[in-house]
């Protein structure tokens, strides 16, 4: 054939045209071995029309013929199903020359002698025959654009005119099967239509409309006519006018009903790349098979669907970890899945495409589409599997996804004293003016005297110049206070965990300047929650957008970068010893610092900073205040993204190291930073001239450092995935070489953050795995969702989820977890993160929050068998105490009733004396 359509060869490193490609023609034993090794039930191949007929029209090939016996022979042997399409985009080129191709009208009788042939020879060992594939594409874009074979730059009238033959010429063949040979051979015939999926841009009768026309002018060209009526959707007939060719009323009652099944497409062939702008009529194309399954369900009568073309596509760099591939495999399936069991869709197979890497037509070799990888540069052309056949052969076996039992929820719950708490990072930003606290003024602290203006305004009037003596403040005075612990109470948490302010409490980074307001409001505030059983959990300091949340002064002159910065804060958290920690016994002293944020100059005085603290707080606080102080990591979990490959498992560890070793290894590990990181670093500076320099500590800075902790503190949000094959350079880090990845069948909140919460578990295990049996608490666990949410689903389904991953941990890993928080508190200072709404100055509690204190109240997910649990700190020596300590209120009662009592019957007595001494 001419090969005048093929487009140029990448870069000169791969061949120009799809002459060889794979070379399967050559290497039957070798896709058989393929076929083998997945454990498929069926094969879908197609017959090459021109190498059985080279002219179109006899004579016919031997060769081809023996090939394609031998294929399904060895088939046959491995008890492999043949899916055999008679057409694929492959017309010889005799008949194009001299016909014009499926523009001309002789085409369809000529299609139907070339299928009776292999009818005749193959019929016998085939039970599923495709007439062609995706007839869209080959009028379209074969007669119409001419972007792909034979390069017809025809326009509309011709597309069209072309598909009318060939859905004459699909009627023929299915006829021709009908009446001579489904009697003897007992096969089905279809025709795979491919389609895209689109969605309106807003939920509106007339974009809803659209969408309609859309998936018309796509798969209801051809389906409408074979499933329906006979003709073409009425959107395209009152669209087109005289373009679109009209069917005689005999010709419409051949078309009807030529099809056995409903045979579909979906994926990289169509969607996203040739689907012209035009079709989509102004509306959004989206990849939700399950929804086109449910639409190709109600359209076209509940017919049986084969899906007999599926998958999405990776870089044509990509070698042996296919890890996008898998996803977006692993995606449609579980839609395929849910269309069956939950939308009653009748889909009875499903095929993935393609066994190996080919010549993918108008991208030639830029993409990959095979399970199998293939060196196109090489004479053997010898396959190499990818990590998507580990992941489909798998999936065979289980012929689905089986829910696995360590993802099942379990039943227990967590030690007596465990830590249930809440987190608000911003208590303080609403709170605090300069130096001043932003409430109400007190009628006992402002000095100004008023006088009412009863007459006119109604108002208080200040006397200018006349002044009053004010007495101290009180915590009373802080209006606001009472209001956050009345919601706190509400919840049932026993912990609250909140960040001071460093730069409003020393404004000038020093001790020359301390804001004793502000100082003063954190007393009355952590000694209130002290009141009401609530254990206050401060952090030293938290980065924010602003100045990192440092003093101006300090955060001008290099921040953590410079050392000075180290001793500052040090003096601040002397600072904060001393006024507040006869109240607070859990102290943090940095809260998720950012390592994307740092540098490593900025990382090692930071540690030295929290070392010092930590010294500090030992030598001169603990033993008269009995706290615990630690610091508190950002420790997401990083997942392979091929769970098989040993490359992409490396590139995990690494980051880890980076993301949490980096600043956990020299506290609760060796002192030092972890040898992972310092050797990538010594690799990446000396072969690619990076200048990232690690700083060293001295012997006794490794000593300060190491050890400077009494609980392992992190915040966990998410689980990300990793590769080592660069698949997209938006999400590649050079300097780490690693790819994100984005497991798309994840569940995503609208911040696309993954709700994952088996890494939690996998987190928590690692922990313990590297740093010991340190006790462990979770500072903050939460996902943001949709504020007009009503019924807050998505959080609630995360945070119970998340708690029971800790409690596997716990019970069945032994981890030694001390607490968990949720992040956060309410809406106001964590807009889309709340438990509490906030509108209109009002709080309201989330249903997720409903669910959090019932988490609480039963201490995790006890077994309805399981007896109440009395913790030691409520057992007492006397055990008939119980009984009154559990009867309170009754006993309060009972106590004024009897007190009522003795009153009346002195008042009795007395007034009764006093009558009798009056009358005598």
């Amino acid at each position: 054939q001419k090969k005048i359509y093929w487009p140029k060869a990448v870069g000169g490193c791969v061949p120009a045209g799809g002459d060889v490609a794979s070379d399967s023609y050559n290497n039957l034993f070798r896709d058989a071995e393929g076929l083998r090794r997945l454990g498929v039930s069926h094969y879908r191949f197609s017959l090459a029309w021109a190498r059985l007929l080279p002219n179109g029209t006899a004579p016919l090939n031997p060769a081809g013929l023996a090939h394609y016996s031998q294929l399904l022979a060895r088939l046959r042997e491995l008890a492999v199903e043949p899916v055999v399409t008679l057409y694929h985009w492959d017309l010889p080129q005799r008949l194009q020359d001299a016909y014009g191709g499926w523009a001309s009208p002789a085409l369809p009788a000529l299609f139907r002698d070339y299928a009776e042939l292999c009818f005749r020879h193959f019929g016998g060992q085939v039970r599923y025959w495709l007439t062609m594939d995706n007839p869209y594409v080959v009028a379209w874009h074969g007669y119409g654009t001419g972007r792909l074979p034979p390069g017809v730059r025809g326009g509309p009238r011709l597309g069209y005119r072309a598909a009318h033959h060939l859905l004459q010429a699909h009627a023929k063949v299915w006829h021709l099967y009908n009446d001579h040979f489904r009697p003897t051979q007992r096969g089905k015939v279809s025709i795979a239509l491919s389609s895209h999926w689109i969605k309106p841009q807003n939920m509106t009768e007339k974009n809803i409309k659209e969408c309609q026309k859309s998936l018309d002018f796509v798969l209801g060209w051809f389906a409408k006519p074979i499933f329906i009526d006979g003709d073409y959707p009425e959107s395209m007939r009152s669209n087109l006018s005289t373009l679109l060719p009209e069917f005689s009323e005999v010709e419409k009652k051949y078309i009807k009903g030529t099809a056995d099944f409903f045979a579909l497409s979906f994926g990289a062939t169509l969607s996203f790349q040739l689907l012209d702008s035009h079709m989509k009529f102004q509306q959004l194309e989206s990849i939700s098979l399950r929804q086109l399954l449910y639409w190709i369900s109600s359209e076209y009568n509940n017919p049986k669907i084969f899906i007999v073309e599926n998958s999405w596509f990776v870089s044509g760099s990509t070698k042996r970890d296919d890890a996008k591939y898998i996803y977006y495999l692993k995606k449609f399936i579980m839609e395929t899945l849910k269309a069956i069991r939950y939308d009653g869709v009748n889909v009875f197979g499903y095929t993935v495409w393609s066994l190996l890497d080919g010549f993918e037509w108008h991208r030639g070799y830029s993409i990959r589409r095979g399970l199998f990888y293939v060196d196109f540069q090489s004479h053997d052309k010898k396959l190499m599997p990818k990590s998507s056949v580990l992941f489909y052969q798998k999936l065979i076996e289980k012929n689905g996804f089986p829910p696995l039992p360590e993802n099942q929820p379990t039943k227990g719950v967590f030690p007596c004293g465990f830590a249930w708490g809440i987190v608000d990072n911003y208590i303080q930003v609403r709170l605090v003016v300069k130096l001043t606290v932003d409430t109400t003024p007190s009628q006992f602290l402002d000095p100004n005297v008023y006088v009412w203006d009863v007459h006119q305004t109604k108002q208080l009037i200040k006397v200018n110049g006349v002044f009053t003596s004010k007495r101290k403040q009180h915590c009373v005075d802080f209006a606001a206070i009472r209001l956050q612990i009345s919601l706190l109470q509400e919840m049932h948490v026993t912990h609250f965990h909140f960040s001071l302010k460093w730069s409003l409490i020393l404004p000038l980074g020093n001790l020359s300047l301390v804001n004793h307001t502000l100082v003063h409001y954190y007393q009355c505030f952590v000694s209130e929650l002290l009141r009401v059983n609530i254990t206050p959990v401060v952090a030293l300091w938290q980065p924010m957008a602003e100045n990192q949340e440092l003093p101006v002064s300090l955060a001008k002159y290099g921040a953590w970068e410079n050392p000075e910065t180290v001793q500052a804060f040090v003096e601040y958290a002397k600072l904060c010893f001393t006024n507040l920690g006869d109240h607070v016994k859990f102290w943090i002293t940095m809260n998720e610092p950012s390592v994307k944020n740092l540098t490593y100059t900025a990382g090692h005085n930071l540690l030295k900073a929290h070392a010092k603290a930590w010294h500090l707080y030992d030598k001169e606080f603990r033993r008269s205040q009995k706290g615990k102080i630690s610091i508190a990591l950002q420790a997401d979990w990083v997942e392979p993204a091929c769970p098989f490959s040993k490359n992409d498992q490396e590139v995990a560890d690494r980051i880890l190291e980076f993301d949490i070793g980096w600043l956990a290894e020299p506290i609760f590990g060796n002192g030092d930073y972890p040898h992972m990181m310092r050797g990538w670093l010594h690799q990446r500076n000396s072969v690619d001239l990076y200048n990232f320099h690690l700083p060293y500590f001295s012997e006794e800075e490794k000593k300060l450092i190491q050890g400077s902790f009494d609980f392992f503190a992190l915040s966990h949000y998410t689980t990300t995935l990793v590769g080592w094959e660069k698949e997209d350079a938006l999400k590649y880090d050079h300097y780490l070489e690693v790819q994100m990845i984005n497991d798309i069948t994840w569940l995503h909140s609208p911040g696309r953050a993954a709700v994952v919460p088996w890494g939690l578990r996998k987190l928590l295990k690692w922990v313990k795995s590297k740093y010991g049996d340190v006790p462990i608490y979770i500072m903050a666990n939460g996902i943001d969702d949709d504020q007009n949410m009503v019924h807050d689903k998505l959080r609630v389904y995360y945070i119970q989820s998340y708690i029971n991953e800790a409690l596997k941990a716990y019970t069945l890993d032994n981890v030694n977890l001390q607490g968990y928080f949720v992040y956060s508190f309410n809406d106001k200072t964590a807009p889309k993160y709340g438990l509490y709404s906030y509108v209109a100055n009002q709080y309201e509690p989330k249903p997720s929050m409903k669910r959090y204190r019932e988490i609480i109240d039963n201490n995790g997910f006890p077994r309805p068998e399981t007896p109440e649990v009395l913790c030691p700190e409520e057992i007492d020596s006397c055990p008939e105490c119980h009984f009154f300590r559990t009867r309170k209120s009754l006993l309060a009662f009972i106590a004024f009733v009897f007190v009522a009592f003795i009153v009346t019957i002195f008042l009795i007595s007395y007034y009764s004396r006093r009558v009798e001494r009056r009358y005598k």
